[in-house]
C-alpha cells in the first residue's frame, strides 16, 4: 500500500526539504501552509515528478479547517500512515517583557496547533490500528535557553503532551516519536532573535547571547541535513520516543542532563557568552 504522509509547515524550509525527500521515494503528500506563492511552487515540483499530492492554504489556529482538511485527506487518500507535525514560531526576550497576549498566540501556534493536528487524524489510525504522530519538538523543551522562557515553555508543553498521549495510542498500534533539534541554520531563529530597548535593564546579555547564537548557527545543520534525519525518523518502523538532530545533540543533552545544576549552569552560561 502506498504510503501517506501530512505534513504542516511545509511550503519552506524543513518541512518542504521532508516532503521533497519523501516524494523522492515514492510517498504520497498532504499537507498546508499559510505561504500561498510556496505551496504553489512546491505543488509543480510534487506534479512535474509524478507524485500524487494534495496541499492547501490554511492557518494552524483554524481548527475546523484543521478537521476539514483532514476528511478531505482521507476522501483523496483512504488513510493517512504518517502526520509530522511541523508548524512553529519562534519566541524571544527577556521575560520581564514579554507581551503576554503575544505569548498566548505563541501557545495557540506551538501547541494547540500541533494538538487539533493531532486530534483530527487519531480516531482513523485508531481504527485501521496502525499509525505514526511525529512532532517537531526542540532541544529547548528539555533543556531552557535564557531569553526564550515562553518558546521553551510551548515545547515543553509539546514534549509533556506527546509523552503523555503516546500511553493512550500506542495500545492501538501507533507509534509516537518527537524530534528535537537544536540549531538549524534558517531563518527561524533570526525572525525571532529581537533586540529589547536600549534601557532595558537585559540589553547588554540579550546582545550578548544573541551574538554567540548567530555564531553557533554558522555551523549548524542546514534545513536540508536536518530533513534527512526527520524523514529517518517518519520512515522507520518503530521510531525512538526523543530523536535529535545530530550525534553531537544527543551527546550534549546527556550531559547537561546528568551534571549536577552548579556545575551545567556555568557551562552553559560560558558557551553563550553570558555568564557574570
Amino acid at each position: 500500500m502506498n504510503q501517506v504522509v501530512v505534513i504542516s509547515g511545509l511550503a519552506q524550509g524543513m518541512g518542504r526539504e521532508v516532503a521533497r525527500i519523501l516524494a523522492g521515494k515514492g510517498m504520497s503528500i498532504a499537507g498546508f501552509d499559510m505561504d500561498k506563492e510556496g505551496l504553489e511552487s512546491l505543488k509543480k515540483e510534487l506534479g512535474g515528478k509524478g507524485v500524487q499530492h494534495y496541499l492547501v492554504p490554511l492557518d494552524i489556529t483554524d481548527r475546523p479547517a484543521i478537521f476539514k482538511f483532514r476528511d478531505e485527506v482521507l476522501k483523496e487518500f483512504g488513510h493517512v500512515d504518517t502526520v509530522l507535525s511541523n508548524v512553529g514560531v519562534g519566541f524571544f526576550g527577556p521575560f520581564e517583557e514579554v507581551d503576554l497576549e503575544k505569548a498566548i498566540k505563541n501557545f495557540e501556534i506551538n501547541v494547540f496547533g500541533a494538538a487539533a493536528l493531532l486530534q483530527a487524524f487519531i480516531p482513523s489510525m485508531r481504527k485501521n490500528r496502525a499509525g505514526k504522530l511525529v512532532v517537531m519538538a526542540s532541544m529547548v523543551g528539555r533543556m531552557p535557553f535564557p531569553f526564550e522562557s515562553i518558546y521553551s515553555a510551548a515545547k515543553f508543553a509539546v514534549e509533556g503532551l506527546v509523552c503523555s498521549l503516546r500511553y493512550e495510542v500506542e495500545p492501538f498500534g501507533i507509534k509516537v516519536a518527537l524530534v528535537e533539534p537544536s540549531q538549524v541554520s534558517s531563518k527561524f531563529a533570526a525572525k525571532s532573535h529581537t533586540r529589547p530597548p536600549k534601557d532595558s535593564p537585559y540589553y547588554d546579555r540579550v546582545v550578548k547571547f544573541s551574538t554567540k547564537n548567530s555564531e553557533i548557527l554558522k555551523g549548524a545543520p542546514t534545513p536540508l541535513q536536518a530533513a534527512q534525519r526527520i524523514a529517518e525518523v517518519v520512515e522507520c518502523p518503530d521510531p525512538k520516543l526523543h530523536n535529535q538532530i545530530t550525534r553531537k545533540d544527543t551527546i550534549n543533552l546527556a550531559i547537561m542532563s546528568s551534571l549536577p545544576q552548579c556545575i551545567a549552569d556555568p557551562m552553559f552560561l560560558k558557551h553563550m557568552g553570558i555568564q557574570e
